[in-house]
């Protein structure tokens, strides 16, 4: 997603640098190469993603440090005009300034995820805690240090306005994940091939999942959506990717056996794209316990290949809303099971909505979350008047 914008600034002629983290898991060295164009420092760190919260919150204290090390070591003689970054993390505030300071720049923060508040939401950290305001004044940090910060929806410049009253409006907008969407035209024999690939009956509606599977997708609603639907023959799950609670949910599969659902770990970004065009509707999940407007990137891939959603959310997030308003959705909260049937066979009972709001979905994507929009509400900051 952000190589795509990346790209735009590329194209456009701007010298881009990257700093980009290199996991320990991946057991590299810290490196400095060019790809594609563009400069890209990789920066040996720990393990934040998909790893235990002891090591997770270790990794984001060190990041900071880990980063500014490195980038003023091989970019000392590098000028910068423009820094953007996002979240997570939220610790750079004091490198965003001090480039900044050095260098006279401006900063832009794609802010992706409310963090504390949603580690808050899911359980995982008490509001009264150390942890949590050591973590929120790193956050109003970086909010305060950004010139301008872009949101990816209306309900999420409402919610960092109105938690954040110091802001000044003017420095919020809406600009949301983005991607560079690629030609997806479904041909009905390739589409055979690849669900005989994968043993997936040839006449079932297909729902994909893909993506993260981690506590915010409360996949606990998972199981009860599987189990709910477990003898229809006119559906099929099929559920592609990783997590921290990617055993969890296989242990359910693994004892309850159902005949029309099928989970596979993630696969190669050409594998998936295949597999994608032997689906129908694309689902995405969050858990009920949000207070904060999220607004996952994975709707981005189902709506480029022309496939309408099923969105499960907390009642804050937005993403349902617009989904239904433009007619590319439909929403039930999560947890919500007699409503999620009853958008899911809406679907299966009138399965020419399949193809006319999969269309709809692909029309919306391209005049709303295309990088060259992303790339446009970035730069109106920074060309001369």
């Amino acid at each position: 997603m952000y190589l795509d914008l990346l790209r735009k600034f590329r194209d456009h002629g701007h010298q881009v640098f990257v700093a980009a983290p290199a996991e320990r898991r991946y057991r590299e060295e810290t490196q400095l190469f060019e790809y594609g164009g563009i400069t890209v420092l990789k920066i040996k760190t720990l393990n934040f993603q998909k790893t235990n919260l002891i090591e997770k919150g270790i990794s984001t204290l060190l990041l900071e440090h880990q980063y500014s090390t490195q980038i003023f070591r091989f970019f000392k003689d590098i000028k910068f005009d423009l820094i953007l970054y996002s979240t997570p993390p939220i610790t750079f505030s004091k490198l965003v300034s001090q480039i900044k300071k050095r260098d006279q720049a401006k900063s832009y923060l794609l802010l992706k995820d409310i963090f504390p508040q949603n580690a808050v939401d899911l359980g995982m950290m008490k509001k009264t805690g150390m942890i949590y305001h050591f973590f929120r004044r790193k956050e109003k940090q970086l909010y305060r240090v950004s010139d301008h910060i872009g949101c990816m929806s209306p309900a999420n410049v409402a919610y960092v306005l109105k938690h954040n009253p110091e802001i000044p409006i003017h420095k919020v907008e809406v600009n949301p994940n983005s991607i560079a969407p690629l030609t997806c035209e479904k041909d009905d024999l390739v589409r055979a091939e690849i669900r005989k690939k994968y043993n997936i009956p040839s006449q079932a509606v297909v729902v994909l999942y893909g993506g993260n599977l981690g506590k915010p997708q409360g996949l606990d609603f998972f199981s009860t959506m599987l189990h709910a639907n477990r003898d229809r023959e006119d559906c099929f799950f099929l559920i592609v990717g990783s997590g921290t609670e990617q055993k969890k949910l296989e242990a359910w599969v693994n004892e309850n056996q159902p005949q029309n659902c099928r989970l596979l770990d993630m696969l190669p970004k050409e594998d998936y794209s295949q597999l994608v065009h032997a689906c129908d509707i694309g689902l995405v999940m969050l858990d009920k316990r949000f207070t904060i407007p999220n607004f996952p990137s994975r709707i981005l891939s189902y709506l480029e290949c022309k496939m309408p959603v099923l969105v499960v959310t907390d009642i804050h997030s937005d993403m349902g809303k617009i989904a239904e308003e433009n007619q590319f959705g439909l929403f039930s909260v999560h947890g919500d099971i007699e409503t999620f049937n009853i958008n899911l066979n809406q679907y299966i009972n009138n399965r020419k909505s399949i193809e006319s709001m999969g269309m709809n979905g692909y029309q919306y994507l391209m005049a709303n979350y295309t990088v060259d929009q992303s790339y446009q509400i970035i730069m109106k900051h920074f060309q001369k008047k």
